[in-house]
């Protein structure tokens, strides 16, 4: 992977990257959430009253532990159900498509035996392309420099 543009969108411009522990378990743990689709960091950004786009350059240095899901997968269900659980993973680095609130209902579902797995799959079709890259440790978090914001 080469260099790219990521952006995390929020309430705050954040030139400064951290992980915080959270009250909420997220698909891929905890970590700094961005997205290589703007307009899907424009989307996150929405929620609040002052919306910010903060845009990052990423190059990814040796030695980091990637895992990156091309595709959902058994293996990228199972990881987020098991991230969501609460159960810790060893990467610096996890890339793959998001659960959006409704996809993540079907995986509750899933998760307390309502539906299927099989039932999962049929249900799990987005309406749009969604991507995240989650930067896990203080390590990853050295890949980001901050180059520009958008407040909309």
């Amino acid at each position: 992977m080469g260099m790219m543009t990521v952006y995390h969108g929020g309430y705050q411009v954040v030139d400064k990257p951290e992980i915080r522990k959270g009250r909420n378990t997220k698909d891929f743990g905890t970590g700094f959430y961005c997205t290589i689709i703007k307009e899907q960091a424009q989307r996150w950004a929405r929620r609040y009253d002052t919306k910010v786009v903060s845009i990052y350059d990423v190059c990814f240095r040796e030695g980091l532990k990637i895992k990156e899901f091309k595709e959902m997968t058994e293996e990228w269900l199972d990881f987020i159900i098991s991230c969501r659980s609460g159960q810790d993973h060893d990467y610096d680095i996890v890339i793959g498509a998001m659960t959006d609130d409704q996809i993540y209902n079907y995986v509750s579902d899933y998760m307390d035996g309502v539906i299927t797995r099989e039932q999962f799959w049929t249900l799990a079709r987005f309406k749009y392309p969604t991507h995240q890259i989650v930067f896990c440790t203080d390590a990853a978090l050295k890949c980001l420099k901050y180059r520009d914001c958008e407040v909309f």
